[in-house]
């Protein structure tokens, strides 16, 4: 009988939950450069209270933000997103749609990370340091950029991007102040070797834009081994066993003065 009410209580959430996400608006917003996409996903999340599913990309590099929330959470975050995406000279395109059909949410990639959110919708971060992109049209402009900035701060290379049309991003990770000095050397070396597309640093990115970043396996700590201060190898000396004397054989003097 508690198993049965347990399970009723678990379908029952469950179903509140999904009720609650099929309620929500749809929104999409569309440019023609992955920083660009990055910077723009960061000032939706930060406008309203949306959840960022991730990017399509298309090829030709059109990326597409897509998150999820109620109808003026989404309105709001989509305004604000074309309005960033317009800053930047790269915006394409942006859709707001209220109450999506299921079938769009079964067909369209986003039901994976919904269903996450509808789960527990907690991420933990991964790293707190701010993101510096940098975006040539050339693998070898990239390649220079991304040396020069290793070169010119304390930041890691976390990893590159590729969305067509001859678009890849390096993406590096550090301080605030290197990454800002990082992403300025590389986009003079960009533009000495081929052509600088786009640039973006995001002082502190939110969990959710982490989660959507190709940089997780670069932060993750790996467990290493317990090191004891004791060598193996170095025999360990045998203990002397020292034989305690026979209390009923001492003399009868002795053990009445005792």
């Amino acid at each position: 009988m508690d198993a049965y009410n347990q399970r009723s209580i678990s379908t029952a959430q469950t179903s509140r939950r999904r009720d609650n996400f099929g309620d929500s608006a749809l929104g999409l917003v569309s440019t023609r450069s992955f920083p660009a996409i990055v910077g723009t996903a960061d000032m939706m999340l930060k406008s309203a209270g949306v959840h960022l599913i991730g990017y399509e990309k298309i090829g030709g590099g059109h990326c597409t933000a897509i998150i999820r929330g109620n109808i003026a959470d989404v309105r709001l975050a989509v305004e604000s997103g074309e309005q960033t995406a317009k800053q930047f000279d790269q915006y394409v395109s942006s859709l707001v749609i209220p109450r999506p059909f299921p079938n769009l949410d079964v067909v369209l990639p986003i039901t994976t990370r919904l269903s996450n959110f509808a789960e527990d919708g907690n991420y933990s971060r991964l790293s707190n340091q701010a993101v510096g992109l940098v975006e040539t049209r050339g693998f070898p402009a990239m390649v220079g950029a991304a040396d020069a900035m290793l070169k010119a701060a304390d930041v890691q290379l976390a990893a590159y991007e590729k969305i067509g049309a001859g678009l890849c991003t390096a993406i590096i990770r550090g301080s605030v102040a290197n990454v800002a000095v990082a992403v300025e050397a590389g986009m003079y070396e960009a533009e000495r070797i081929g052509e600088l597309n786009a640039v973006m640093v995001i002082p502190r990115p939110l969990d959710e834009l982490e989660q959507t970043l190709p940089v997780a396996s670069c932060w993750i700590e790996e467990r290493q081994p317990l090191r004891f201060p004791l060598n193996i190898k170095q025999p360990v000396a045998e203990t002397e066993l020292v034989e305690l004397p026979d209390l009923s054989i001492l003399p009868a003097k002795i053990t009445e003065e005792s």
